[in-house]
């Protein structure tokens, strides 16, 4: 069942790319897939605490609460037996900026697209609105899973669990990599990779960074190659003031935006794609694994997932290929059309682009994470080849209650007057 329904959203998926140009502003757009709805739904509601609350956090069963009313608001589906959820208009106006600001569309805008660009015989063919409803929800393992049978945990088990995971984790590093490659503004790809490998950017840098990309309304990683630019071709008249948050993370910044011009140079000199996306996949696992052992398991995960994924890119040229050769629909190996070069992207390095945004959109059509609680886990002590919690990042780390100038100095008047009161009841 949900293998059909991924070819289903993979279909929709090509069809919003051949039109892009009438759907969005950019080539370069991303598809947001169903775990990553869900992470950047868990910050908005965060955010939407903060406002009110003034705590960034969010417990998960409302995480998972307003999911699913999102998905039902969102599809037109109705909405009798859902609870109505606090403030969702302002959850969901966030949850729709940072989508817009990070130049990403989730898979239910799609699927709107979709159903406005195709007829009725075509649509048909399709998914139903609760169909990609019990999609992104994961109700389709429910069917899927009646006939499996209970596996009693043991050490071997929990050995390959364990593997497992460090198999996504590393397959998830190398895709954000990519994400961020092809898609600069994407600062949920960005808040994944920014300290892995280990750069000394942890969540003071990353907060930092945050801030300055909210107050000059950019994206993080513009930000940051802003900083960067200016110190590396400025010179020494252009040196970051003292008081400048992003002075201390220098070296660890310029070590991450050195490493994505790398990649970018890849882009830029190689016209292959097959080449081009190879060169990147082992530039990516070389910076990974440098200093890591090599029987480890991390070691061995970013080795197998790099080599998949360059299979992946072959296995897609071909299949392209085969598909221009008796048609003019897919991957054009034509001259770009000049609305395609005024959209962020240029003429070199086209092609490559184009075989990796069909990568990460078949990434994006993928089945979502069924445990909910380990895919939005929010714990401070986490380090590198485990993950690190998106909500924990994004949280400010010296964030504490009452401890702005304003709350302090009234305060300190409250208590003054109450004294004040206090000796002159007595006289």
């Amino acid at each position: 069942m949900a293998v059909h329904y991924q070819k289903s959203i993979l279909n929709m998926i090509k069809a919003f790319r051949r039109n892009w140009h009438t759907l969005c502003t950019s080539e370069r757009t991303t598809v947001c897939g169903a775990d990553s709805m869900l992470l950047i739904l868990q910050l908005s509601m965060a955010e939407n605490n903060k406002q009110h609350n003034g705590e960034f956090t969010v417990f998960l069963s409302d995480v998972l609460l307003t999911w699913k009313y999102l998905l039902h608001e969102k599809l037109n589906l109705p909405l009798e037996n859902l609870e109505l959820i606090h403030h969702y208009d302002e959850i969901r106006k966030t949850y729709d900026d940072f989508l817009k600001n990070s130049n990403m569309v989730d898979l239910v805008d799609i699927y709107q697209k979709y159903r406005a660009l195709t007829s009725s015989c075509e649509k048909d063919d399709t998914i139903s609105p609760s169909q990609l409803r019990d999609f992104l929800s994961g109700r389709q393992y429910a069917v899927d899973d009646e006939t499996s049978f209970y596996i009693p945990t043991s050490p071997t088990n929990k050995h390959n669990e364990d593997n497992e995971k460090v198999q996504l984790l590393a397959k998830k590093i190398i895709y954000s990599y990519l994400n961020l490659l092809v898609n600069s503004k994407n600062d949920l790809a960005l808040a994944h990779i920014l300290n892995i490998p280990d750069r000394g950017l942890g969540r003071e840098a990353f907060t930092d960074l945050k801030h300055a990309a909210r107050e000059k309304q950019m994206p993080i990683f513009l930000v940051a190659t802003s900083f960067i630019r200016t110190i590396e071709l400025g010179g020494k008249g252009y040196a970051p003031s003292p008081s400048d948050p992003l002075r201390t993370h220098v070296k660890g910044l310029s070590n991450f935006i050195n490493f994505v011009d790398k990649l970018d140079e890849i882009l830029g000199e190689i016209p292959n794609p097959s080449i081009a996306g190879g060169r990147i996949l082992s530039l990516i696992k070389m910076h990974l694994i440098k200093g890591q052992n090599s029987r480890g398991p991390f070691y061995k995960a970013v080795e197998e997932a790099a080599q998949d994924l360059d299979l992946r890119i072959k296995n897609i040229i071909c299949s392209h290929q085969e598909i221009v050769a008796v048609s003019t629909t897919g991957i054009s190996p034509t001259r770009p059309k000049s609305y395609a070069i005024n959209h962020d992207t240029a003429y070199c390095g086209r092609d490559t682009i184009k075989i990796l945004l069909v990568l990460l959109d078949e990434e994006a059509a993928n089945a979502p994470t069924q445990n909910k609680a380990e895919l939005l886990y929010d714990d401070e002590n986490t380090v590198n080849e485990s993950g690190i919690s998106v909500l924990t990042l994004f949280r400010s780390p010296t964030q504490i209650k009452n401890s702005s100038v304003k709350p302090l100095k009234e305060r300190i008047q409250k208590s003054m007057q109450e004294k004040s009161n206090k000796v002159s009841s007595r006289i």
